[in-house]
């Protein structure tokens, strides 16, 4: 039952944050970097794009980097990039579409490197096609990369978090996970899922007496790292993904809990919350929005040695 009493004191709490959100605002972020020499990080997507770069970034740092990608020359350049530095980094060939491979090759990394203390879900598909052009098995496809990963991921590493009472989580999702775009209904609905269960998670683990245990969920704009290969619209330019990588560390290292990139998207998302959806179709019309997929090439097609293909 709600009393006053409960009110008055939820109040002030809700005060105190707000307060202390407005001097970390101002207070310079490198000054509350958290220590990651003891971590062991374990990076989905870690072959190439941004997964590869925040390898790089953390094995720096001096964490213990374990990477997976399904494409297995990707995943030997990223250890080899770690190793010449002086990093230490273990390379898992895995298909994080399959939930079988995913909890075999983590009972691998638990016994081989040690329990994962950061996991960051960041191994991603898009296919970029109206949805009535889309395969359904590349639908199914879409899910299992962009949200059931994590799903299995979370199953196989949270346990020994709550266990030590010490972890982070983070999600790699989009700003497609907060608004729509045309000729991307699979990755949007892949995406804002994955937010909503990063969410969810976050809220079920604290309320479950583990508030030690951090959530960072991250929506950047599309990166120029290929995955949107041809895509033009008259928004904002791609975004450099050093620049991205920056962020996102500096997110992780204060447990910053949520990030969009750039920050402009911050205005964009709270507008759309509250304009009418009739507005959000002029706007998006307006910046082109409908044909910005139409130049979509994205990767190209590539096979690892057992001879799996992404897109």
């Amino acid at each position: 039952m709600v009393t006053a009493m409960k009110i008055i004191y939820s109040s002030f709490v809700i005060l105190y944050h707000w307060l202390e959100a407005i001097v970390l605002f101002f207070t310079p972020k490198r000054l509350r970097y958290k220590d990651v020499s003891n971590d062991i990080v374990l990076i989905t997507g870690g072959g190439s794009g941004l997964g590869r770069l925040l390898a790089v970034k953390f094995a720096r740092r001096n964490a213990k980097i374990v990477v997976w990608d399904i494409i297995e020359s990707n995943l030997n350049e990223t250890k080899r990039m770690i190793e010449e530095n002086g990093g230490t980094c273990a390379a898992y060939v895995c298909d994080v579409s399959k939930r079988d491979e995913v909890y075999k090759t983590a009972e691998r990394v638990r016994k081989e490197i040690g329990d994962v203390t950061i996991l960051v879900n960041n191994a991603g598909i898009v296919n970029g096609k109206k949805f009535l052009d889309l395969e359904d098995e590349k639908m199914i496809k879409t899910l299992n990369v962009n949200t059931f990963a994590h799903f299995w991921t979370c199953k196989a590493f949270l346990p020994a978090m709550r266990q030590k009472r010490r972890g982070h989580i983070v999600t790699i999702a989009s700003v497609l996970g907060l608004s729509s775009a045309v000729s991307v209904s699979d990755y949007v609905a892949s995406k804002f899922a994955a937010v909503g269960f990063h969410g969810s998670l976050s809220l079920e683990t604290y309320f479950d007496g583990f508030p030690e245990l951090n959530f960072t969920l991250v929506c950047p704009y599309m990166m120029n790292t290929g995955m949107f290969g041809g895509v033009k619209t008259d928004i904002l330019p791609a975004l450099d993904p050093e620049v991205a990588a920056e962020n996102v560390m500096s997110a992780i290292l204060t447990n910053q809990e949520f990030l969009i990139i750039p920050r402009l998207l911050y205005v964009t998302y709270v507008m759309h919350t509250l304009m009418p959806l009739k507005c959000f179709k002029i706007i998006f019309e307006l910046f082109n929005g409908p044909k910005a997929m139409d130049t979509y090439v994205g990767k190209k097609e590539k096979k690892n040695l057992n001879d799996k293909k992404i897109e």
